[in-house]
């Protein structure tokens, strides 16, 4: 291979997947469906609020029960969860026993509650939790679906919620976020800085009133 000096910029064959080849940062976050007469709880890490109204999306395929669990039951619940749970997500990866009708057992044993507007449960403790109604999949991303629903209902913990006259940084200190560094890592932020705007710039993000 030839030796690149630094900063140097390497090609990447977009033929082929590229994002294995470095890191990004996701949130990452518990998806909750209900399943037949059960339920299920997956990790994602591809979501994000779509725009600023109450919208939100995560990338899925249809060889997962989640995508089908959506479609057929047209909800789900979002857990973000804080970095000290982040065992509970990687549990909630486990695989299906096909001696108990291809269910996860697992999911017996995790601490979760039953959502309020949807049928479906969430991680306990949880520092937000969202409950979606579908509004729309789009198919064909080569493989993998995107999965949009409506936020018909929303709940926060007290010490992450933003209010004007708090600290931001303090708040996030004592209240430190996940991240999830795609593929294979994650990271617990403590430590963040404000962004430099421009002068007069108008955020879309802007802390309201509850």
């Amino acid at each position: 291979m030839k030796t690149m000096k630094e900063g140097e910029w390497i090609s990447l064959d977009t033929n082929k997947k590229i994002w294995s080849h470095f890191y990004t940062v996701a949130p990452l976050v518990v998806i909750g469906t209900k399943e037949n007469e059960e339920y299920d709880l997956a990790p994602k890490h591809m979501v994000t609020p779509l725009g600023h109204e109450n919208y939100f999306g995560f990338v899925c395929t249809p060889d997962h029960s989640t995508y089908h669990n959506v479609k057929i039951n047209k909800e789900f619940t979002v857990s973000f969860i804080r970095p000290n749970q982040v065992v509970l997500a990687s549990l909630a990866a486990s695989q299906r026993c096909s001696k108990l009708n291809d269910t996860k057992p697992v999911i017996r044993d995790l601490p979760t509650n039953k959502a309020t507007e949807v049928d479906a449960l969430f991680i306990s403790d949880s520092y937000l939790v969202l409950e979606c109604q579908l509004d729309r999949i789009i198919d064909d991303f080569g493989s993998f679906s995107l999965i949009a629903g409506k936020v018909i209902h929303a709940r926060i913990q007290e010490d992450s919620i933003r209010v004007s006259d708090k600290d931001d940084a303090q708040m996030i200190y004592k209240a430190p976020l996940l991240a999830y560094l795609a593929y294979g890592r994650f990271s617990e932020i403590r430590s963040s800085k404000a962004f430099p705007f421009p002068k007069d710039f108008i955020q879309g993000g802007l802390v309201e009133k509850i």
